[in-house]
């Protein structure tokens, strides 16, 4: 691996480890994400009961119990660093795009917690069906990835602004909505007990969209970072 990689990755993962070691001390974020999806589970299946929903519906139930719950706590990696001040040391020291990976591997750790958590609750909760979950566990980790690598970005560009929370969930929604309908259509096929062919066109927008996300971030958050 090339000198400048290795120092790339190195850096990375030190913003990578600082935050961990920020979130152990406060907790916030991964409380409010896990607080707000197994509330939103829990009110969910009492609302609709277990018996007879369809895949598309326990789909769509489900990829919007994640995203809201992400939408709670992913910005607040950037909102940290500028109500504690220093989000200015961090400029000054660490290149932007080791800042934006270190922020990017930080809330795919958060939110693939928050979804093992989730994940075996929702079947449980709705009864949905269990016979399928190879090509589930692939569309789920694509839809953690690209919710990731749209929402890290955007909690860069609100993290300066006055609403922070509101805002970030106004901004993410319509660059998400793609994903969130890849992600529903896809799995409902697959909940419908579909073979993964059935499925793979939706794996493939969902890959597609991922690099999309990822490699733009990377080009234009040291526009947003420094300005």
């Amino acid at each position: 691996m090339p000198q400048n990689s290795v120092g790339l990755v190195s850096k990375a993962f030190a913003v990578f480890a600082k935050d961990i070691r920020v979130e152990l001390r406060t907790r916030f974020a991964v409380n409010a994400i896990l607080m707000f999806g197994i509330t939103t589970l829990t009110v969910v299946s009492l609302s609709v009961g277990q018996a007879g929903l369809p895949p598309k519906l326990l789909a769509a139930l489900f990829w919007v119990i994640l995203f809201f719950s992400g939408m709670s706590g992913l910005a607040h990696t950037f909102i940290r660093e500028e109500e504690a001040g220093t989000s200015l040391a961090l400029k000054l020291h660490a290149d932007p795009t080791a800042v934006y990976l270190g922020k990017l591997f930080f809330n795919l750790l958060l939110l693939s917690i928050m979804t093992a958590i989730i994940t075996p609750l929702f079947f449980m909760f709705t009864d949905a069906p269990t016979g399928n979950l190879g090509p589930f566990f692939v569309i789920l980790i694509l839809g953690v990835l690209d919710l990731c690598a749209a929402t890290t970005l955007v909690a860069a560009i609100i993290a300066r602004a006055a609403v922070k929370s509101a805002l970030f969930a106004v901004l993410s929604f319509p660059i998400l909505i793609p994903v969130v309908l890849l992600l529903v259509a896809g799995t409902s096929q697959i909940l419908d007990n579909q073979s993964i062919s059935e499925s793979l066109i939706y794996i493939q927008g969902l890959l597609a969209l991922g690099i999309v996300w990822v490699t733009a971030s990377l080009l234009l958050f040291r526009f947003v970072w420094l300005d």
